[in-house]
């Protein structure tokens, strides 16, 4: 953790500004009793960034079709599942969280976004006929974020992944039962 003390209007008064990564926002603890006062000064770049959660991750479904392919820790591109749909029924976030990734740069892929969720929690949605979302965005649980397409893929679907910690796990085992 970073921490740095900055003057207040008060003086005699500081604050801490802690930081614990580039991606979180600042938090302010004044270390006397007397308020401080608001800074009409810009934020830096690293206040303006959407959060992640730090609190466990309410997940939901990001499609509402049928699982057409179950995840396997062990077959090439069973990584997730695949969910049926319609071109260009809605996708939306499994969970509050920011978009890091939104492209079609990963092979097989088509255009994918990712949102990562907390420190611990990403998900992964491909094959996007449309993205809605940009790079940095803060999005909520069930906000549509792209519409379901067939990029990088023979049949429309949603490729869905959860990463904990980096690595793939079964996604069934996040999301409630239907």
């Amino acid at each position: 953790t970073n921490t740095r003390t900055a003057p207040v209007s008060k003086p005699g008064s500081t604050s801490q500004i802690s930081s614990t990564s580039a991606a979180s926002k600042p938090t302010t603890t004044t270390s006397t009793s007397k308020p401080a006062t608001t800074s009409t000064k810009p934020a830096s770049s690293t206040s303006t960034k959407p959060m992640v959660a730090t609190g466990p991750v309410k997940w939901q479904w990001p499609a509402t079709g049928r699982v057409i392919q179950k995840f396997s820790a062990s077959a090439v591109g069973q990584t997730g599942i695949a969910i049926d749909g319609n071109d260009g029924d809605p996708v939306r976030a499994a969970a509050d969280g920011v978009v890091v990734y939104r492209g079609d740069g990963l092979t097989g892929y088509g255009n994918l976004l990712i949102i990562k969720h907390s420190e611990r929690w990403l998900s992964a949605y491909a094959h996007n006929k449309a993205m809605l979302v940009k790079e940095g965005q803060a999005v909520k649980g069930g906000q549509q974020v792209a519409s379901m397409g067939a990029t990088g893929t023979f049949r429309t679907q949603l490729h869905f992944e959860v990463r904990r910690d980096g690595s793939p796990i079964d996604p069934m085992t996040v999301l409630p039962g239907r």
